[in-house]
């Protein structure tokens, strides 16, 4: 990955201060997913709770909404916390303390290699579109996580699209803002190109669009 691309992923996480991250639920999850996005966050959790595994690698952890609502198949499972900013994962590991996470500073368009690995799962929840380049550069992610589940592991997770979709006036908007401050990187990520980059890495990918967001789930071969 190039300087000025870890600069750019640098400055898109950078916007999750501990400001920020206290409208993020009500604000991201709530209102922007409703409105603008027309993907209900019930949707995302219920892809949490069908592919969540008991050792779970989650990438750009945001607020850990979704791991403190969704059904992990064991009582003590292990979480593992990854991301760029550490104001999110100080958040996340707060709001988890009871499941006990580590943490790591990590940026997902680089190699990386953690500890706990093999994970039975990894998320990547609303964060493709946060990071810099098309979504052929991205595919590179999938890449590097594949490489830290188990044989028949999953990853899943979801992202908003900016090509061949429909965009109403709130998504317009708030993409035109948000792409112009570098916090998305999404103009030209479309469907078929994530699809693309997740078969070259998995063995089996589901997909669906809701409203302009993709929602996935790719498994490693057994």
């Amino acid at each position: 990955m190039t300087t000025a691309a870890t600069a750019d992923a640098q400055r898109g996480a950078a916007i999750y201060t501990p400001r920020t991250l206290r409208v993020y639920d009500r604000f991201v999850l709530g209102f922007s997913n409703d409105h603008a996005w027309r993907c209900p966050s019930t949707r995302l959790l219920r892809n949490y709770d069908e592919h969540i595994g008991a050792r779970h690698l989650e990438i750009g952890v945001g607020t850990g909404y979704f791991l403190d609502r969704c059904r992990f198949p064991v009582e003590q499972p292990q979480v593992v916390l990854g991301d760029l900013n550490p104001n999110t994962l100080e958040a996340t590991l707060a709001r988890l303390q009871r499941y006990h996470p580590t943490t790591h500073q990590l940026n997902v368009l680089e190699p990386f290699s953690l500890p706990e690995a093999p994970f039975d799962s990894i998320a990547l929840n609303y964060l493709l579109h946060c990071l810099p380049g098309d979504m052929h550069s991205k595919a590179a992610v999938f890449e590097h996580c594949a490489s830290q589940l188990r044989p028949g592991g999953v990853l899943f997770g979801s992202t908003i699209l900016g090509q061949g979709v429909r965009h109403n006036l709130i998504g317009r908007a708030l993409m035109s803002l948000y792409n112009s401050k570098g916090i998305f990187g999404n103009r030209n990520d479309d469907l078929e190109t994530l699809r693309a980059g997740l078969s070259r890495n998995f063995a089996r990918v589901e997909l669906e669009q809701v409203g302009v967001v993709a929602v996935f789930a790719a498994h490693r071969a057994g």
